[in-house]
């Protein structure tokens, strides 16, 4: 069950997002604009934000990019989760995550199913870190970004979330370093 602790201060992360699509520009990126305004809404800070093509090259060379950037936190992306042959991103995020965190994309999909049913099983939202980054995939629907954030981040990405948040381990993300 989870709960706020109101007693602890709200502490804004710094968060870049990407929209990989071949379809979209920055201007009918729908997607995109939901999950920008989630995230200023919930009072972090949005420092970047692109669109890139189903390119697993060019998603992960931004990736790679953003997570030696140490004023990046968090990177959420939306879009190119599918099957399809040009669906590329978690790919692409393979390349670079350390560890992944298998129970995003199992928490995503079960969040997922209770609205779309079975056709969930084609996301492959996937989570994870790299160099002391968090990395989180979702897939190119303004809905699927809404339950992404509604349903996970908005509470993970907070610190007054308990009994535990993913904030509070950020300054233990690079331990093996």
């Amino acid at each position: 069950m989870k709960a706020m602790d109101l007693s602890r201060p709200f502490l804004p992360v710094n968060i870049a997002t990407l929209t990989v699509s071949d379809t979209r520009s920055l201007a009918e990126d729908r997607s995109g604009d939901v999950l920008a305004d989630c995230v200023k809404t919930a009072g972090h800070n949005l420092i970047d934000r692109r669109l890139v093509r189903d390119d697993a090259d060019a998603i992960e060379a931004l990736l790679r990019a953003w997570i030696a950037d140490p004023h990046v936190d968090v990177v959420i992306s939306t879009g190119g989760t599918g099957i399809t042959g040009r669906d590329v991103t978690p790919e692409a995020f393979m390349r670079v995550l350390e560890k992944e965190i298998v129970g995003f994309g199992e928490l995503f999909r079960m969040l997922s199913y209770a609205k779309i049913g079975s056709s969930t099983m084609q996301s492959r939202a996937i989570g994870g870190v790299a160099n002391g980054t968090y990395l989180f995939a979702l897939p190119g629907s303004p809905g699927a970004v809404k339950d992404g954030w509604e349903g996970i981040l908005s509470t993970q990405l907070d610190i007054r979330q308990r009994p535990c948040n993913l904030v509070e381990l950020m300054p233990r993300l690079r331990e093996h370093l």
